[in-house]
């Protein structure tokens, strides 16, 4: 079982290991540990206390908060319960005409607005871009991720979480909240 050392892996997760040792890492089986050196060194890049629960992407996070689990972005802007699509609570810059589709796209790589929107995701705290999707019109935000933390904490990293939370998709009772 490969050990490699959390300061290699923090140069992994910078771009910055060299090709070599890079290679070495992804041929290894995984260091037991792993993923608790990856979430300390999540941790130590945050300007907030919550635990990282799971990285969503390298922006966002589930993290655990006053008996919650939230989805929370590195600036520290809440999104709300982690298994509601965090999408709904970000800026929508929508892209559904041929001149903003064409900032993006050129020539015959032009989808057609008629068809296409081009959805971009910002986080309203600190305007970073989170998520871009191209999708048909009216079609849903994607929710592209809903982890069972609690199976993966119990049964993978054979920790239990303290509190449990349902296994279950809830932004249809969100959405219903607003009518």
């Amino acid at each position: 079982m490969a050990d490699f050392h959390k300061a290699d892996i923090e140069k992994l997760m910078d771009g910055v290991l060299p090709w070599p040792a890079t290679q070495d890492m992804l041929r290894s089986p995984k260091d037991e540990d792993r993923f608790d050196k990856y979430v300390e060194i999540l941790q130590s890049r945050v300007p907030w206390d919550d635990q990282i629960l799971l990285p969503l992407t390298p922006m966002l996070f589930i993290v655990a908060k006053n008996g919650e689990r939230l989805v929370k972005c590195k600036c520290g802007q809440e999104f709300g319960d982690y298994r509601v699509n965090w999408k709904l609570s970000a800026l929508i810059h929508v892209r559904d005409d041929e001149k903003s589709l064409s900032e993006i796209y050129k020539g015959r790589e032009l989808p057609d607005p008629r068809w296409t929107q081009v959805r971009e995701y910002i986080c309203p705290g600190c305007g970073s871009q989170l998520e871009v999707e191209a999708v048909p019109r009216g079609c849903p935000p994607d929710f592209e991720f809903l982890p069972d933390l609690d199976t993966f904490y119990r049964e993978w990293l054979g920790r239990p979480l303290p509190d449990e939370a349902e296994y279950v998709d809830k932004t249809l009772d969100t959405i219903k909240e607003w009518s």
